[in-house]
């Protein structure tokens, strides 16, 4: 399974947020940057975690986004659910066109297959993933 552009980002900004050694707000673009990515892609992403209640976004002078809640209580599943589209084929959305969609099997094994993939993630939390915080903040250049 592949994961979209928006689900990726939403991910690297949470982690990135999370390995911060301060809870100052920082820019959307200072973090598109650090890892060589669009800005205007990020903020996107960001816009959604706000929406979501992941992080906050603050205006003005010093504004930024920021962690809105412990990375402990951030599910990695709940993220990717919460952010992609799970629809692996036509099928998978109403209106299929498909004449076998009725007694499809491979439907039902890929729909299997994707649950099993977000229940492995919903074993993870942010705290989990970022753990390696120094290392990760020093291929981010010190974050």
């Amino acid at each position: 399974m592949q994961l979209t552009t928006h689900t990726d980002y939403s991910l690297r900004l949470l982690i990135y947020l999370a390995v911060r050694d301060d809870d100052q707000p920082v820019q959307v673009g200072d973090v598109a940057a650090r890892y060589g990515i669009s800005a205007h892609h990020m903020a996107k992403v960001a816009q959604t975690l706000v929406q979501l209640g992941y992080i906050h976004s603050y205006r003005g002078r010093g504004g930024g986004v920021a962690l809105a809640m412990a990375p402990a209580r951030i599910n990695i599943g709940a993220v990717v659910r919460q952010t992609e589209s799970f629809k692996l084929l036509e099928c998978f959305g109403p209106g299929s066109t498909c004449p076998i969609d009725p007694a499809c099997r491979l439907k039902q094994a890929l729909g299997e297959a994707q649950q099993a993939f977000v229940q492995v993630l919903d074993a993870y939390t942010l705290e989990q993933i970022a753990a390696n915080g120094a290392e990760l903040r020093a291929l981010l250049g010190g974050t």
